[in-house]
């Protein structure tokens, strides 16, 4: 499982113009899976998501998470940050999850992370989505499990 973290002034994720979650101040959260992704890796990405310490405390020093900030999160999916792109000029598939696979992952982990922050907005699987976002810092992060 692959989450890349951005933290954000804004973000905001469209399907055919119509707004599907839009978050002010906090994360935007691509994610991809790989065929051995399970449950439990789910719930160790969302703890490590949600207490990822990338927001600036008093002392501007990245000591607080989203949660301690109060900031939305908006989780995209992507399949494509599991490609293989070791060789040749074209991302080779084969080491991203099945649609199947992933689409049954990914509205777990909607839920997971829902459960332990509610403030959680959404772009939908296998949708052609338009991601809107201002980069705060810039700050992003590469999390895999």
């Amino acid at each position: 499982m692959i989450c890349l973290l951005q933290r954000v002034q804004f973000g905001k994720v469209e399907v055919q113009k119509q707004c599907l979650g839009e978050i002010q101040h906090g994360l935007v959260v691509l994610v991809g899976f790989e065929p051995h992704d399970h449950s439990e890796k789910l719930q160790k990405m969302a703890h490590r998501l949600l207490h990822y310490r990338i927001f600036s405390d008093e002392n501007n020093k990245m000591n607080l998470n989203v949660q301690q900030v109060n900031g939305g999160v908006l989780l995209v999916p992507q399949f494509t940050l599991a490609a293989n792109t070791q060789n040749g000029l074209r991302p080779s598939f084969s080491t991203s999850a099945s649609p199947t696979q992933a689409t049954l992952l990914f509205d777990e982990f909607i839920a997971v992370v829902k459960h332990k922050y509610p403030q959680v907005q959404t772009g939908q699987f296998g949708a052609d989505m338009q991601v809107t976002l201002c980069n705060d810092g810039p700050v992003t992060f590469w999390l895999q499990n």
